[in-house]
This record gives C-alpha cells, structure tokens and sequence, in this order.
C-alpha cells in the first residue's frame, strides 16, 4: 500500500466518490487520526450499506432503521472492511464529514485537521486480523506523509466525543494495533 505522489490518494483502494466533503481551512494540515466503527444495519457485515449511506445513496426502506439516519450527510476519508479491503471516499486533502462535533486537545471541530478511518465493526464484535494490519499499514503511510501525526494521535471517536460516541468501542484492542504499529513504522525505516 502507497500514497500517490500528492498524498491524496491510498493506492489500491477502491474508489468510492462521496459528495460530503469540503476543504480545511487554510494552513491546516491533518495532524490527527481518527479511527470510527460502523455496521449498516447494526452489527451486520458486508453489504453496501455504509457506501451507500457516505454516497447519499442509501434508502430507507430497506431496513427499518435506515429511516432514521438515511437523511444523514456523513463521510469517511477510508473504509476498511472486514477481509482488510480499503474503500476511500475523500481525497485526503480534502475534509470529510466524519468526527460530528468533537474537540481534542482543546481544538474543536475535529474535521478540520483530522484523517477519519471507519472500520466496519461493531463496539462489541471483535474486528478482524486483517483490519489491524491494514490499519496499522495505513496510519503508518499517513504517519509518514504527515509527520504531526504520531502514535499518541491516533485516537477513537469515542476520544474526541466523549458521552456523545462511543466507538470504536471495547471491542477494539488499542495495545494489539498499537504493537502492529510499531512493528510497521520499524520496518518502514530499515
């Protein structure tokens, strides 16, 4: 896995074009990540519900509680399903539509400087193997590309929305990715 030489784009990704998005504000470089999970209809896996939920293409009759967010207007930077394939949606550049009202580190409005990486999951269905690695691969691409972001910036959205969200939720293991990526950023250097 690589950046294209802009560092827009994941190469290898599948590309997946939302309409949620917008520019950062000037001089503001992402310096954070945020990792998310999700599951459209919760706690089910691999259908094209969360695509189409980031596209504004998601109907609400087909499941019961697609009518209470179909009318959402949400984005993620990238998507790492559950075999490890990466969708992205947002050019990295660009500000997704993923952190809602947040603030971390007395800065407010994460959006503005921040990388939302969604992995689908649930808060107590464990993720999978392969979704530590390609995270782990990931955040060490954007580590490089961005050199603010550090270990210590890679933070939930349950981090940086306290009582508001709660994922990536207990299911996710922080000591087995961050081990992961430790060992990706060792082999990177070598």
């Amino acid at each position: 896995m690589s950046l294209d030489e802009a560092g827009e784009w994941v190469s290898g990704a599948r590309y997946a074009p939302s309409p949620n998005f917008d520019v950062r504000p000037p001089d503001c470089a992402p310096d954070l990540i945020v990792v998310h999970g999700i599951s459209l209809p919760p706690g089910e896996f691999g259908g094209p519900w969360i695509e189409a939920l980031f596209c504004n293409r998601l109907d609400a009759h087909e499941h019961e509680y697609f009518s209470t967010i179909s009318d959402l207007r949400v984005s993620a930077h990238l998507l790492i399903r559950r075999e490890g394939e990466v969708v992205q949606f947002v050019a990295l550049s660009k500000r997704a539509w993923h952190a809602g009202l947040s603030s971390w580190q007395g800065r407010r409005d994460c959006n503005d400087f921040s990388i939302g990486i969604e992995l689908e999951g649930s808060d107590f269905i464990h993720y999978t193997s392969a979704q530590y690695d390609t995270l782990a691969s990931l955040c060490g691409l954007l580590m490089h590309r961005w050199p603010a972001i550090s270990p210590a910036r890679i933070v939930g959205h349950s981090d940086i929305a306290p009582g508001r969200k709660s994922d990536p939720g207990p299911s996710f293991e922080w000591d087995r990715f961050r081990t992961l990526l430790r060992s990706f950023i060792g082999q990177s250097r070598t």
